[in-house]
């Protein structure tokens, strides 16, 4: 027989799950839930702890439990996704927004982060993804002239990846990865629909060619609620 709080557990995960619980709902108090369960407080805080835990809910001390969007969308840590690939794989209705595109001399941080000097020029590519409405990421690339002679607006709105390997023929072959949570700055309160968060979530990525010269850099900031970062693993003997 399973613990009690299982039971509650499995039930209130259940209605989340099947929306009876809505994203941003906030669950009965332990009080009432207590008397629905038959239950003792303890019971009550356990399955919380868990539902937690596994991402169903979110506790604040004071107000009380809240429920979280759990309508993520998987973007994978190895390999190089393009935002036009996830959208074929998510099947939602979404949208690229060019809010910047020009060719500008790089400052001290793109020259450290590139490792170029002064007098090489980069594109700088700013660009909104909307999914479903909501605008939920913001992608900030820069391209080295270099490798990237040109770019257009156009280009941008459907996929530079597509348009660097099929038209200039570049060998893109991999990537260094960094995720940080960082505070949101006014251009993401700005360009995003954050709600009530504060912080994002930044996947910086450097990327190489197939020679190791290294011609992108990018920062792509993600709403925090709206995405999972997954790997898969395999344990070396």
């Amino acid at each position: 027989m399973n613990p009690k709080y299982l039971y509650v557990y499995n039930e209130v995960a259940d209605k989340i799950e099947n929306g009876e619980f809505s994203s941003n709902a906030k669950l009965p108090s332990e009080a009432q839930m207590m008397k629905k369960y038959g239950v003792s407080r303890d019971t009550i805080r356990k399955a919380l702890t868990l539902l937690e835990q596994d991402g169903y809910i979110q506790k604040i001390k004071g107000k009380g439990s809240f429920v979280l969007d759990i309508n993520t969308f998987d973007f994978p840590i190895s390999g190089l996704t393009t935002f036009k690939e996830l959208e074929n794989k998510i099947g939602k209705k979404s949208r690229t927004i060019v809010k910047e595109l020009e060719l500008i001399h790089p400052n001290y941080f793109l020259m450290k982060q590139l490792k170029i000097s002064k007098e090489d020029q980069v594109w700088k590519v700013v660009r909104i993804r909307e999914i479903d409405g909501e605008k939920i990421i913001l992608d900030k690339d820069f391209f080295r002239k270099k490798y990237v002679p040109v770019l257009t607006k156009e280009i941008c709105q459907n996929s530079i990846y597509e348009y660097l390997e099929k038209q200039l023929d570049l060998k893109i072959s991999f990537a260094r990865k960094e995720i940080v949570a960082r505070e949101a700055t006014q251009q993401d309160k700005r360009y995003l629909d954050l709600q009530d968060y504060d912080m994002v979530i930044v996947v910086k990525n450097f990327v190489y060619l197939e020679d190791i010269s290294l011609f992108q850099y990018t920062e792509s900031r993600h709403r925090p609620d709206k995405f999972k970062f997954v790997d898969f693993a395999r344990r070396k003997f």
